[in-house]
């Protein structure tokens, strides 16, 4: 019969190699319908984050009640209002963010960075995701700079506030229809940018696949793409730069 290399509390074993002992002292809880993993921020700096879509209300619930005694801040992304309200009730400490569609979890003061990230959108169609991302940012204990609607469409409207993109330690750039703010930004400044496509945009903006290949394509220098509507990705990867 096969040994299972885990002990009860979800370690692996020390006999099973350098592996083993690598991650001793990693847990997690087993809730059945999921396991929480409750070492990432001791591996990576940051918690778990839970994805709200396709949990249940009740299944949140109870992955915030396994977290919550030993992370500051829990943050829940791509969460509905309605199943928000449910989850106030069992936990007061929820604060929603509509527009981002985030709640934070046990919220404690985070001393937040002296540098800070610049969040460009091209359009105010892209606030949704550029709010998610500033959440996310912000819950990591970093300054935030939001720059709304300056596509390229009226560029003088970028041109007004580059001093403010420039003086920034990273910037995330959100763009759909066809995703041309990127390259222009990433052609202006001397910082990492980090864009996003977004999925706003006519028939063939391909629910971002037209602004994703164009954030892939560009020919501006110092450009990381994350995935369409990942306003989440572009924060933790944004935080990360901005905490070094």
């Amino acid at each position: 019969m096969k040994r299972d290399p885990f002990n009860e509390t979800g370690c692996l074993k020390p006999e099973h190699g350098e592996a083993g002992q690598a991650l001793q002292g990693n847990t997690f809880a087993d809730l059945g319908f999921a396991k929480v993993d409750l070492s990432r921020e001791q591996r990576n700096g940051y918690p778990e984050v839970i994805y709200g879509e396709g949990k249940t209300a009740e299944q949140i619930i109870g992955i915030i009640q396994a977290m919550r005694k030993q992370t500051v801040n829990i943050l829940c992304t791509r969460l509905s209002s309605d199943k928000f309200e449910t989850i106030k009730k069992a936990t007061p400490d929820a604060v929603y963010y509509k527009t981002a569609r985030c709640a934070l979890v046990n919220r404690a003061e985070v001393k937040q960075t002296q540098s800070y990230i610049a969040i460009v959108t091209a359009g105010t169609s892209d606030v949704p995701i550029a709010e998610e991302a500033a959440v996310t940012a912000e819950a990591y204990g970093n300054r935030v700079a939001r720059v709304y609607d300056v596509g390229v469409a009226g560029i003088h409207r970028l041109f007004a506030r580059l001093d403010v993109i420039r003086g920034a330690k990273v910037v995330i750039c959100i763009a759909g229809m066809e995703g041309a703010l990127a390259s222009v930004v990433g052609g202006l400044i001397d910082k990492p940018l980090i864009a996003v496509p977004t999925s706003v945009g006519y028939g063939t903006n391909l629910k971002g696949v037209t602004a994703l290949l164009t954030m892939l394509n560009s020919c501006a220098s110092g450009i990381t793409v994350v995935n369409i509507d990942n306003g989440f990705g572009a924060a933790y990867s944004a935080s990360m730069i901005n905490h070094l």
